[in-house]
């Protein structure tokens, strides 16, 4: 990208911007005010991954230490996201331009696929537990049983949705969040109204532990959102100009932790009081009543879809965009056709809810280190100020690779599998501190410092 495309996104700032169009380009047009944020990440946050998560972690924490992990991973995200945030807010650019002064043109590379990799495979994975809500509401209403079919619809239905761009998005998330929250709110009393005795014995009245576990845990619903803590700077540049980074930060916080509150708290306690962790049949269990049903069923699936165009789709779409010059467009299209490659209906199964949690902590210790580089990068070393030229100018300073960026966040992914249950947080200093001083002390990366 060259600098006719810094010239061709300033130019467009005016109050609103086509239905799919997406550049790379920075961008002054911001569509979402304050509010419509807040709703994007509250409707974009009701993670089927999250369920899993509170699945996984049953006989281990009791319910209060649950809801304090799950709280402090939600401040912790809201922290990380404004932090990381900044640059995309401040400039107007995406998350692959932003890491060019940190790990180079071509060495952006690395972060895009750590990026992707996830996205894709969440993407699937909630696709298909959203086919399986329509799937659930066919059988019950007309008898008619085939998941596959719905799975292929449901897939090209979301597919279609993500070509609008952010425009589509902003409407999608606004409008579906009331839906969302009165959904969430009715099933969570509703598990504890049917459930109430069982849980009492097996979450309440168990000690749990204070110890490493519980610090896990709280990685654990963190690390669902170490993905969007890596790219948050493609949503914060759709944010109009004038939020005080405390602001950002309450925003970030109070809009996830409702989701991740109930969503968390109904897997740990429907498994924990039937041992099953399939969310169709939790969720089908759990309402006794046919009409109420089909409308829970229905919600699952369109919180797939609100999910997935914000956290699964944007991310490896602009990366597809960067790596291979592809129109916003086309690139969707190759997500969501990717995501069928997940093979979602093996995650789904109940002894995946282990593998799911290793997943997790597995990505998060490669997420954390490259936060911890980009931070670093912006706060520290370029105190907060980008040269946008540069980062758009191909052949200058930052062309090829910044190999102290690949060998901080390296280091910090030994140290995070090292403490592989809390990956994300044992990474950060790591990768910080040997990026600092890589950069100020090694030769090789002068260019990069300029």
């Amino acid at each position: 990208m060259h600098s006719s495309d810094i010239k061709e996104g300033g130019a467009n700032s005016t109050a609103t911007k086509a239905v799919g169009e997406e550049s790379l380009a920075p961008q002054d047009t911001r569509i979402m005010g304050r509010l419509s944020y807040f709703l994007a990440w509250f409707g974009g946050c009701v993670s089927i991954g999250t369920f899993a998560m509170g699945s996984s972690i049953v006989g281990t924490l009791n319910l209060l230490q649950t809801s304090l992990a799950i709280g402090i991973g939600c401040f912790v995200i809201g922290i990380a996201l404004a932090i990381n945030g900044e640059a995309g807010y401040k400039y107007g650019i995406p998350f692959m331009v932003q890491a060019r002064s940190a790990f180079g043109f071509t060495g952006t590379r690395l972060p895009g696929v750590v990026r992707a990799v996830p996205a894709i495979v969440w993407y699937g994975f909630q696709s298909w537990v959203g086919a399986g809500a329509l799937n659930a509401v066919s059988a019950t209403l007309f008898g008619y049983d085939n998941m596959v079919m719905y799975f292929v619809l449901f897939q090209f239905l979301q597919i279609g949705l993500s070509i609008f761009g952010f425009q589509g998005i902003k409407w999608l998330e606004n409008i579906g969040s009331g839906f969302i929250l009165i959904s969430l709110v009715y099933m969570f009393f509703s598990v504890i109204n049917k459930y109430g005795d069982e849980i009492t014995t097996n979450l309440v009245n168990i000690e749990g532990t204070w110890g490493v576990e519980f610090w896990s845990a709280t990685m654990l619903f963190l690390g669902i959102y170490s993905t969007m803590m890596l790219n948050v700077s493609d949503y914060s540049r759709e944010l109009e100009k004038g939020t005080g980074k405390r602001l950002l930060t309450t925003i970030y916080a109070m809009s996830i932790l409702p989701c991740t509150l109930f969503m968390g708290l109904i897997g740990l306690m429907v498994s924990g009081a039937t041992g099953v962790s399939d969310p169709i049949m939790v969720f089908s269990s759990a309402v006794d009543n046919k009409p109420l049903l089909i409308i829970t069923l229905l919600f699952i699936a369109f919180a797939q879809v609100t999910t997935n165009v914000l956290n699964n789709v944007v991310p490896p779409t602009y990366i597809l965009m960067d790596m291979f010059k592809m129109k916003f467009k086309t690139a969707t299209i190759v997500v969501g056709l990717a995501a069928f490659a997940t093979f979602p209906w093996e995650l789904i199964k109940e002894e995946s809810a282990a593998g799911l949690q290793l997943f997790v902590q597995t990505y998060s210790a490669f997420l954390g280190p490259i936060f911890a580089v980009l931070a670093v990068d912006y706060y520290i070393l370029r105190n907060r100020t980008l040269n946008i030229e540069l980062l758009y100018d191909e052949h200058g300073p930052y062309a090829g690779i910044n190999w102290a960026a690949v060998i901080a966040s390296g280091i910090g992914v030994i140290f995070a599998l090292m403490f592989s249950s809390v990956s994300w947080y044992a990474s950060l200093i790591p990768a910080g501190l040997s990026y600092y001083l890589l950069m100020t002390q090694w030769d090789a990366c002068k260019r990069f410092r300029e």
